[in-house]
């Protein structure tokens, strides 16, 4: 298997541990990390956050760890989490990241995949529940308890090796080319892969922004970050942890769901990623208070038009955010549009856990409707010619999958990682995103349906919060959905009205074999708890085709194009 040749001598990068030691010397009574406790907020310095992370990696290797073993973190975010990793480096060991929401079914499956030698237990919702999953002989730590969520009251407690153990002598770092994490995708379509990432990977990415100022993270000069979404998931890592440790910037948590709002206000960020998902969210309130009629008529207005712009940015608590950004799955242009109205101008992210999370970029200055931005520098795309799939060579690769080397061999050869996406690269090297291979299925009548850019016309219809353009073995597809709040409380001729003419819209624009049959609205959203969404909030296009694909054909044969079930 060929490899690319790094863009940048090993000798010239620095490891996250450098980057937090040099914080760490430099300005050590300065706010590191931020954590909500109610109305209150704890402040951990840099300094306090180093003396706390060697007494951590000092326990690890009391208990018996050895350089190199994996070590588990499963949590919400909370402060603990980033002192953990920072202990895991320190120690020698490889952190291997869980998701907070697996079932104890799916942790257990990780688990074993992953070999970990001891785990972190954290923030969870529920641990009674995911201790099924745990094998009885596995180390436990615990984190100290958070209000509202499971005690988890087994294994070694966090405070008790804390004054246990001396902090390890020095500033103990690692060799660039050591196994720094292993990230285990969501399992979209199947079993979740472990993505190897040695300390080279993040370290090259950041040397390539600090180069090249391609996302202009060091414009400022306060740099706070706001994290919510899964830490184990690539886009939250670097894009916040390794953001924080490049910058010198703080890390704000959000406690729960319900301070998020209020969380998000008191941290006012630099830089917010938000998941398409997100920005929806986002969107769906500000319409609930403000009708898009109405919306639209103080926009006009000249005089009011700034006013209302600089309100919303302040209602949302991103009124200091100079970088504001979207990724992790497809953002439809509606949605896009809709904020740049309102002169929030997002920029879109493409890349891959096996890419470290970086690969394309929208230019703030030169955004283009329906493209995931262009290369970042040192990154090559290609698109397959028979197959339209997307390619791509950079030095921050992945090392392959852990204990998969038929699985790696199937996405990473000839120095190029073979993404799975479909897509089309214009002439100024602009990034268009037009499908998934794995999502593309086949109708009755043998034409193969793209169900991607069939989606994302739906997004311009605010009634409709999630959609899955489904149908294999049927003449024609058909399109679930689930409504979104506004939907919900919309009458039901409004509702019909506006769906039908969605419809309507939507089959104008496609060749026959495309044309959607129905809309069938779903009587249940679609989440993680109830296993249509992964982790990361992709939906599970296996998994419903599975549970519904015995209806398909009832619902294809209906009079009517709108199917409410149950």
């Amino acid at each position: 298997m060929a490899s690319s040749t790094p863009s940048f001598p090993a000798e010239d990068l620095k490891t996250l541990l450098d980057c937090f030691y040099e914080w760490e010397q430099s300005k050590p009574d300065a706010p590191f990390l931020r954590q909500p406790y109610g109305n209150e907020w704890k402040t951990i310095t840099w300094a306090e956050a180093g003396q706390e992370a060697r007494r951590i990696a000092a326990a690890l290797a009391g208990i018996g760890l050895k350089p190199g073993d994996h070590v588990g973190i499963l949590s919400k975010n909370c402060y603990h989490w980033i002192i953990a990793d920072l202990a895991i480096m320190m120690g020698g060991f490889v952190s291997a990241p869980f998701y907070p929401t697996l079932t104890a079914e799916q942790l257990q499956q990780v688990l074993e995949l992953s070999h970990v030698k001891a785990l972190f237990v954290g923030k969870l919702d529920d641990w009674p529940a995911l201790r099924k999953g745990v094998a009885e002989e596995l180390q436990l730590i615990a984190f100290p308890h958070y209000e509202g969520n499971s005690r988890v009251e087994e294994g070694l407690a966090w405070e008790g090796l804390l004054a246990a153990y001396d902090p390890l002598p020095g500033n103990p770092n690692r060799d660039i080319h050591d196994l720094f994490s292993i990230l285990y995708t969501s399992g979209t379509t199947g079993v979740p892969k472990g993505v190897m990432l040695d300390f080279y990977a993040p370290s090259a990415l950041m040397e390539n922004e600090r180069r090249h100022d391609s996302l202009k993270l060091f414009s400022g000069t306060e740099h706070r970050f706001f994290s919510y979404l899964p830490l184990c998931h690539i886009a939250e890592r670097l894009i916040v942890e390794g953001a924080a440790l490049l910058t010198g910037g703080s890390i704000a948590f959000a406690e729960s769901i319900n301070s998020f709002a209020k969380n998000l206000q008191d941290t006012q960020p630099t830089l917010f990623l938000g998941v398409p998902r997100i920005w929806t969210k986002f969107q769906m309130a500000i319409l609930e208070r403000m009708p898009q009629r109405t919306l639209n008529i103080l926009l006009s207005i000249p005089i009011v038009n700034s006013l209302i712009r600089r309100k919303i940015r302040q209602g949302l608590g991103l009124d200091k955010a100079r970088i504001l950004l979207t990724g992790a799955a497809p953002m439809p242009d509606a949605v896009k549009d809709w904020y740049a109205h309102l002169g929030i101008h997002l920029q879109e992210v493409y890349g891959m856990t096996e890419t470290c999370g970086g690969a394309t970029l929208m230019p703030r200055d030169r955004i283009r409707r329906g493209t995931v931005g262009k290369p970042l520098p040192n990154v090559e795309v290609g698109v397959v010619p028979e197959s339209g799939e997307i390619t791509i060579r950079l030095p921050w690769m992945m090392k392959g999958y852990y204990n998969e080397p038929e699985k790696t061999a199937e996405i990473l050869h000839d120095g190029l990682i073979f993404t799975g996406d479909q897509g089309e690269l214009d002439e100024e090297g602009y990034l268009r995103i037009t499908g998934r291979i794995s999502d593309t299925f086949k109708s009755s009548k043998g034409k193969f349906i793209v169900p991607g850019p069939i989606e994302w016309s739906f997004a311009k219809n605010n009634y409709v919060e999630q959609v899955c353009v489904a149908g294999p073995g049927i003449p024609q597809p058909l399109a679930l959905v689930v409504l979104s709040d506004i939907g919900r409380e919309a009458g039901m001729e409004k509702l019909r009205q506006s769906l039908q003419e969605t419809l309507d819209h939507i089959n104008s624009q496609l060749p026959n074999y495309e044309q959607l049959k129905a809309v069938v609205v779903m009587n249940t959203p679609w989440s993680v708890e109830n296993g249509l969404l992964t982790p990361t909030m992709k939906i599970k296009r296996n998994e419903l085709n599975r549970r519904f694909e015995h209806l398909f054909h009832e619902w294809y044969n209906r009079e009517e194009q709108l199917v409410w079930v149950g």
